[in-house]
This record gives C-alpha cells, sequence and structure tokens, in this order.
C-alpha cells in the first residue's frame, strides 16, 4: 500500500553469503494512517456496541457484522486531493439493498436498519479520517524535504543505468550530511527531453541526465515512502519517483566520488 495505504512490502532480497542464504525483508508503512485507522474502526465499533446494547431483541452478532459491511456499499465520487484518492460517498447502495432483502419479512429490517446506516456513515468517517491524516502526514513527513524519502545512507550505493555514468562511486558521508540541505526544485520533464536529445550526437548515443540509480536507503521511519531515488551526472540533482509524482532536489555539493 502506499501513502493512503497502511502498509506494503518494499523489497524481498535473497543474498547468497559463505554458504548461508540470507533473506532480506524490507517494508513501509504509514504510521499516520495506521493510527488514524484505529481510531476510525474503534469510533464505528463504539457506535454499534452503543446500537446493539440499547436493542431489546438482540440479533447475532455475525449477522449484525454482515449487514455492516453490506451497508458500507455506497456511490461515490472519487477525487484526488494532495495526491491522495478521496471518496466521496453520495448513495447508499448497501442500505438499499438491504432494506429490499430484509423488509421482505415483518420486523427484519427494523432490527438491522441501523447497522446498516452505521454501515454507510463509516463512509463518512474514513473520509473525515482520510482528510486529517494529510495535513498531519504533510506536517510529520514534508514532501519539499530530501530526509523524508532518505534518512539513513549506510548501505546506500548507486546502480549506473547508463553509459555516461560509469567510473562513479557514491560518497555515503557527504549524502548523509547534506539530507537536511537538499532544496527542492521545480523542474519541467518535457524541457528534460528535449534538451536530452539536442545535446546528444544522435538518437542513440542520448545524454542520459540522470545515470545513476540510488539504491539501498531508507526513508524516515514511518513514512510508508518507497521511492525510487536516481542522481544527476554532477551528483548535485537527485530525482525522487513515488507512484504518485516526483521530486527534484539540488545539493551544493556533489555526492559522488571521483574516477576509480
Amino acid at each position: 500500500m502506499g501513502i493512503d495505504g497502511k502498509m506494503g512490502w518494499r523489497m524481498i532480497r535473497i543474498e547468497k553469503e559463505e554458504g548461508k542464504i540470507i533473506v532480506n525483508i524490507d517494508y513501509s508503512f504509514n504510521i499516520v494512517s495506521i493510527v488514524m485507522s484505529i481510531i476510525e474502526w474503534a469510533v464505528i465499533a463504539f457506535l454499534a456496541y452503543r446500537v446493539y446494547k440499547r436493542l431489546s431483541a438482540k440479533p447475532k452478532v455475525w449477522k449484525v457484522i454482515l449487514v455492516f459491511f453490506v451497508g458500507l456499499f455506497s456511490f461515490t465520487i472519487n477525487m484526488e486531493w494532495f495526491h491522495t484518492l478521496v471518496k466521496i460517498p453520495i448513495l447508499p447502495l448497501g442500505v438499499w439493498i438491504l432494506y429490499g432483502v430484509l423488509n421482505r419479512k415483518e420486523d427484519r429490517w427494523d432490527n438491522y436498519r441501523r447497522f446498516a446506516w452505521i454501515g454507510f456513515l463509516a463512509n463518512f468517517i474514513f473520509l473525515a479520517g482520510t482528510l486529517i491524516t494529510i495535513p498531519i502526514h504533510s506536517l510529520i513527513y514534508p514532501e519539499n524535504e530530501l530526509s523524508t524519502y532518505i534518512s539513513e545512507t549506510k548501505e546506500a550505493s548507486i546502480n549506473i543505468i547508463h553509459p555516461s555514468g560509469e567510473g562513479r562511486t557514491l560518497d555515503q558521508k557527504e549524502l548523509k550530511k547534506q539530507l537536511s540541505e537538499g532544496e527542492q526544485v521545480e523542474f519541467d520533464s518535457e524541457i528534460w527531453y528535449q534538451e536530452m536529445y539536442m545535446e546528444s550526437d544522435n538518437s542513440k548515443n542520448k545524454n542520459e541526465r540522470f545515470p545513476y540509480q540510488v539504491i539501498d536507503t531508507t526513508p524516515k521511519w514511518g513514512s510508508g515512502q518507497n521511492p525510487d531515488i536516481y542522481m544527476e551526472s554532477d551528483g548535485k540533482g537527485i530525482l525522487v519517483s513515488t507512484p504518485k509524482t516526483q521530486y527534484y532536489f539540488r545539493l551544493s555539493q556533489s555526492v559522488l566520488e571521483g574516477l576509480y
């Protein structure tokens, strides 16, 4: 899952060292979303419990749970807000379905209608949780700070993804030192694309702007980030690519060491 999800596996890497097989499992999770989800479900459970406790004829719990989840179904309008999918419930489709099924038998709809509406209401609770999570997450994990995407560089290295990047290595200490100094800069990918071809001899000899991929870095704990990170040929530009958008940062000093 991404920033609007709860937890997601980042990478499963199998290494063989001295006859032993070592499995490294790296994962990312969004601590803000996890905490908010716990709060959301706690509120829903509290509402359902209060309603259930007041009923004189108490239905079976598993039937209440089933009615609740059917009540969740709704017609929604989806929109993107700050790179996060927001679902706005409009029509209570699940409630209508339950009414059509349960109203055939006397008193059955009356016994379950409250739980059906709690199911529909839960959509608004989830919506409120999402709207609250977005600014809190941005406050704790600013999108315009490089340290959000790279917090640890001890194991960091670079993969050469274009011939123009041969003969360079990553200076881990220098990168670590400049994480808090990286400045986000606006960019136009279309202009970059045009420059790449204009400055090249021909289409087969492209002057790649980002010939390196930075690997084995660690994002800030609990951010839920799992970006692909690319480095400019001068070692001062870093492109952070997430599933939803890209960020470009400039450093004051190159973090690439000289030729081998």
